[in-house]
Parts: C-alpha cells; sequence; structure tokens
C-alpha cells in the first residue's frame, strides 16, 4: 500500500446558540448553508461552504453542554484518494488504538469514524459522484469491492428525495455562490 496523505477537509463545532453562530459565519465570512437537518440521535447540523466542490467545509452541530473548559470541536476530518485508502485508515486506526468505529455512506460521501486514544472524533473519507440532502448515513460493507460499493451507493441515493448527480449539484451551488 502507497503512502497516505490525508487533507484536513472540514471541522464540525458543538454550537449553544446556532442561529446566531450561522449568522456570523454566513455575514462574516460569506459561507452558505448547503444543508440542514436532525441526525439519528436527535442532534441538530447545519452545513456549510464556501466552495461548489465541497458540500460542507464547516458544520454547526447542537448540544453544546455549559460547561466550563468543554472543547467544542464536534469532529476533525480528513479526506483520502480512494476506497483503497479509506480500508487502509479504517484498519491503521484499529491497529493503533481507535475505538469506536463506524462505517457509514452519506450519500455523498464513504466515511469510517473512529475515536483517537485520547477520544477525539475523527473521520476519514472520499466524495461519491452523488448527491443527496444532508444529514444523511446508511452503514455500508467497506469490505466489499469497489464495484459493488459503487452500485449500492447510486442504487441507494436514487432511491432518496432530493437525489442528484454530484455534477448538477456543484453546478447549482455554483450559481448560488455567483448570487
Amino acid at each position: 500500500m502507497g503512502a497516505i496523505h490525508a487533507r484536513l477537509a472540514h471541522v464540525g463545532i458543538y454550537a449553544h446558540d446556532k442561529p446566531k453562530l450561522e449568522h456570523f459565519y454566513t455575514t462574516v465570512l460569506g459561507l452558505l448553508i448547503t444543508d440542514k437537518g436532525v441526525g439519528r440521535s436527535g442532534i441538530e447540523l447545519t452545513f456549510m461552504s464556501s466552495s461548489p466542490d465541497n458540500h460542507h467545509q464547516f458544520v454547526l452541530v447542537s448540544g453544546r453542554p455549559d460547561t466550563a473548559g468543554y472543547n467544542p470541536i464536534n469532529q476533525i476530518s480528513f479526506m483520502v484518494d480512494s476506497l483503497s485508502q479509506l480500508r487502509e485508515v479504517h484498519n491503521r486506526a484499529l491497529e493503533n488504538g481507535a475505538t469506536g468505529m463506524r462505517v457509514t455512506c452519506h450519500g455523498n460521501a464513504w466515511s469510517c469514524y473512529f475515536m483517537d486514544p485520547e477520544g477525539n472524533t475523527v473521520e476519514a473519507y472520499l466524495d461519491t459522484p452523488f448527491h443527496v440532502p444532508q444529514p444523511h448515513g446508511e452503514p455500508f460493507d467497506l469490505q466489499a469491492s469497489d464495484e459493488a460499493i459503487l452500485a449500492w451507493t447510486e442504487a441507494h441515493c436514487r432511491a432518496t428525495a432530493g437525489f442528484m448527480t454530484m455534477d448538477a449539484y456543484k453546478d447549482s451551488m455554483r450559481t448560488k455562490l455567483a448570487n
């Protein structure tokens, strides 16, 4: 297996007042809200980006506790180049003490989440050629062949309301960001 050089891709933070932070980041940094919704655990998520090539670069997550010194970082996400690299990160993480491994298809990305040895949530992922509204997540078999994962993902995404190809999604984002 060749070298893996993951790239930091997005950050999620817990928020006390999500509407206030939404206003702040859209006004101050020009981020666009790309999706909003409630995740399976009941947390509210706001996905934001300033790039048509990235569904989200920044995520606001409800539920920041009122404890002094609490770290508001929700997760640290790194992009890899292929499903084979994602499999390798999955294996290396487990071999090096990661816990809580979770493999998820978000429709627009294939991800594995895990806790580092100090309990920080880390995500390794790569984009798919599809888009569905977020938040969205289904477990998938990372050990299946690349072809089987792609076929399953496409069928799953096409059955989801709001499906479009990633190229169509990027075109719509370019239009929104130009305004």
